[in-house]
């Protein structure tokens, strides 16, 4: 829409030229294509110049081409005349922008001035495919008027060449462009869909496209929730400056009291930032985190804030840094703002080179779960991580150093402060047999300080009150022997893998567990030195690692599959707790499955198996099917690990997730979307689920064309927590191209 403007820069401006210039050229058209003009000029050519001295008219006809500063127009026959200055076009006009809109119409008519000027009949085609149409377009003191005009961005031809109806038009009495103020403005002005007035636009208007963005309404949304009632967003959009903007969107509902949404965005020479927040006024349900039944109501401001950027300062440092916050647990999905049950602020300063990195961060956290005691929620402040790289330094290696400290602290919970130093040393090589062998050497130093340690509630993540340290060494051994041949047509690759890693003993229950808790086997760290997240619990002992990997590459069709476990030759306790698939001297059984046909399907399959009786105790399928218009897509995960509940970051668990899009028509569509939660009291004895409890669905119905999109979605949520009731929202969503503000 907002390419509309550009009749104020195709018609009318073109012939703004100098005819004198144009008087000066010869009749006859030249052979070869002239040079452009100087500016201000215009080279013209035509069959026939005719000069009527009576009159004191000239007129050029036959194929009459003018050509000014990149604007180009054609018609059958150009005049000017002398006396009065006039200029007139006629018969079968047609200029082209050097954007490549072209303008139509019977005759184009200037004034002495040569500025002001009127065209019958005028149609342009815009460079986007837009079409604006008008009965007459008059322009006079720079302000170009349209009347009886229409404007639509869609085809108005069919697949066979055959005249269709537009799917959408805006019908207009007079279209107004003032370009001082860079806008369009429309009177009388209405929305015809699928051929028909649907509703009048009054006010109406828009930028005309000369400068990137501009003030005025956005396409406003509507939804209907449960929770909130009828729910009507319309935003407003304030372009600052080309480099700032502001978006206020207020909401109102039927059911609830109205809310304030606002966003400013910033691009500036160090980098970009964005800001928004919600505000409101309204009445909330708490819970009470043990029994989770209501305490009361109690009403107040209600708000959430985030925001994220990243500044460049120089070639080397670079700031990155995000804020959410929200004032109670429910707000975000009360009014469908988000579904996080954890928000993360953070800010980072990095340095990096080619052979060095710094960064110097730190986070804060807020829990939304029911449970959450938000006094137990850490923030870390600062985390300081470095590391220099130094190749070659002996027998064809390479070393990396590392230093890193950390605080955490909690107002109700334990407070730990790390520091370490580390050096590892690799040397990649091929043997004669060409097998790929990577030596690696580890040392690392640890100082920890922890107190209220009691305030931890899971007993193996305290470590020892107040000061405590520790030694770490490794050494490892990572062969692998690439087998590549011939198979069914195309190309396999038979990959054995076999690993050693021995470390003396290592102090790991004196030292706080901040971030290696969630520990599971997966093919992704099977041959990992360390198997724990993180860098508080160290994987002590001497252990083999075996797998392999399979390749296969046929036409169209891609397959790859891993497979591995690990051996712990010695007898030594381990501290990895049974369930995590490596607390035996055997480890489980882990893998993954990847296929890919072509562009039609995708399927990924991760797997854990009992080493002592083939259970399936991770079982995790991501699947997808179909064209990008007609496709399903499936993800399932069963979590069955039997770990000690008291662990609370290793829950078992299951759920489905089903998707798909089932193209019913050209432009017509179907899809929908949901999540089962399958976890049973046998999965996790602290659940609530029943073995089948739907979390939520959606379902919808969707009309797109090339120029709009029309769609209504109806999504269903099972669960009420505070003042977020289980129930129906129907979101209505309409989009028109060129259309927006």
């Amino acid at each position: 829409m907002n390419r509309i403007g550009l009749i104020c820069r195709t018609a009318l401006p073109l012939l703004l030229c100098t005819p004198y210039a144009a008087a000066a050229q010869p009749a006859p058209r030249p052979a070869a294509p002239a040079p452009a003009p100087a500016p201000g000029e215009v080279d013209f050519s035509a069959d026939r110049l005719v000069y009527d001295e009576a009159a004191d008219l000239v007129t050029a006809t036959g194929e009459v081409r003018m050509r000014r500063e990149g604007y180009n127009l054609s018609a059958d026959e150009v005049s000017w005349n002398r006396r009065t200055g006039a200029v007139t076009a006629r018969g079968n006009v047609r200029i082209v922008s050097p954007g490549g809109d072209i303008a139509y119409g019977d005759s184009v008519e200037l004034t002495d001035t040569l500025r002001d000027g009127v065209v019958a009949n005028l149609l342009i085609v815009l460079e986007d495919g837009g079409r604006l149409a008008a009965i007459e377009g008059r322009r006079q003191d720079g302000v170009t008027t349209l009347t009886r005009a229409a404007y639509s961005p869609c085809a108005v031809l069919d697949e066979d060449g055959c005249p269709k109806e537009p799917t959408w038009q805006i019908n207009a009495v007079r279209v107004v462009h003032d370009p001082a103020r860079r806008r369009i403005y429309y009177e009388g002005a209405n929305l015809n869909l699928f051929g028909r007035p649907i509703v009048g636009l009054p006010g109406l208007s828009h930028p005309d496209g000369s400068a990137p963005g501009g003030t005025g309404f956005l396409v406003p949304d509507v939804r209907i929730s449960r929770s909130n009632g009828v729910e009507v967003r319309i935003p407003y959009y304030i372009r600052l400056a080309p480099n700032r903007d502001v978006t206020v969107a207020p909401h109102v509902f039927s059911g609830v009291a109205p809310m304030l949404e606002a966003e400013y965005r910033e691009l500036n020479r160090l980098g970009a930032y964005q800001v928004r927040g919600f505000l409101t006024y309204g009445s909330r349900v708490p819970l009470d985190p043990v029994r989770l039944v209501p305490l009361g109501r109690d009403e107040g401001i209600r708000a959430y804030l985030e925001g994220n950027g990243r500044y460049q300062l120089d070639p080397l440092w670079s700031v990155t840094g995000s804020l959410r916050y929200v004032t109670d647990r429910t707000f975000l999905r009360r009014y469908d703002i988000s579904r996080d049950d954890r928000l993360r602020s953070m800010v980072n300063a990095e340095r990096v080179t080619r052979d060095s990195y710094v960064s110097i961060a730190g986070w804060a956290f807020q829990g939304l779960r029911i449970d959450d005691a938000q006094g137990q929620q850490p923030v870390v402040l600062p985390v300081v991580d470095a590391r220099w790289r130094l190749e070659d330094p002996f027998w064809d290696g390479r070393i990396e150093l590392q230093a890193n400290s950390m605080s955490l602290l909690r107002t109700e919970g334990q407070d730990t402060q790390r520091a370490f130093a580390s050096a590892r040393w690799d040397r990649r090589g091929i043997t004669a047999w060409g097998q790929e062998l990577v030596l690696t050497g580890y040392v690392r130093g640890d100082v920890y300080h922890a107190n209220d340690t009691l305030l931890t509630q899971t007993a193996i993540y305290r470590g020892r009150e107040g000061w405590s340290g520790r030694a770490i060494g490794a050494i490892a051994a990572d062969l692998r022997w690439p087998l590549v041949g011939e198979f069914m047509g195309g190309t396999q690759r038979l990959t054995p893998r076999l690993q050693f890693v021995a470390s003396p003993p290592t102090e790991n229950m004196d030292i706080p567990n901040e971030d290696a808790r969630a520990v599971d086997l997966e093919d992704s760290n099977l041959f990992a030195l360390n198997r724990f997240p993180g860098y508080d619990r160290w994987e002590d002992g001497v252990r083999l690692t075996y797998g392999a990997d399979w390749a296969l590459d046929l036409p169209g069709i891609s397959f790859r599959s891993t497979v591995g476990q690990s051996y712990r030759l010695n007898r030594r306790p381990t501290i990895l707790p049974p369930g995590t698939g490596l607390s035996d001297r055997f480890s489980d059984i882990v893998g993954r499955t990847n296929l890919r046909v072509g562009r039609r399907l995708n399927f990924v399959h991760r797997f854990r198996v009992d080493k002592d009786n083939l259970a399936v105790r991770r079982n995790e399928v991501d699947a997808t099917f179909g064209s990008s218009r007609t496709y399903v897509s499936v993800g399932y995960l069963r979590l069955n690990r039997n770990i000690d509940t008291a662990i609370e970051d290793l829950r078992d668990r299951e759920e489905i997730r089903l998707g798909g899009r089932v193209q019913v028509a050209r432009h017509w569509s179907l899809f929908g979307s949901a999540v089962v939660d399958l976890t049973g009291p046998g999965d996790d004895p602290r659940s609530l689920a029943d073995g089948f409890q739907p979390v939520r669905h959606r379902l919808g119905i969707l009309y797109n064309d090339d120029c709009i999109e029309l769609g209504v979605t109806w999504r269903r949520d099972y669960e009420t927590t505070g003042d977020v009731r289980r129930g129906n929202t129907f979101l209505f969503r309409v989009a028109l191209r060129n259309l927006g503000r």
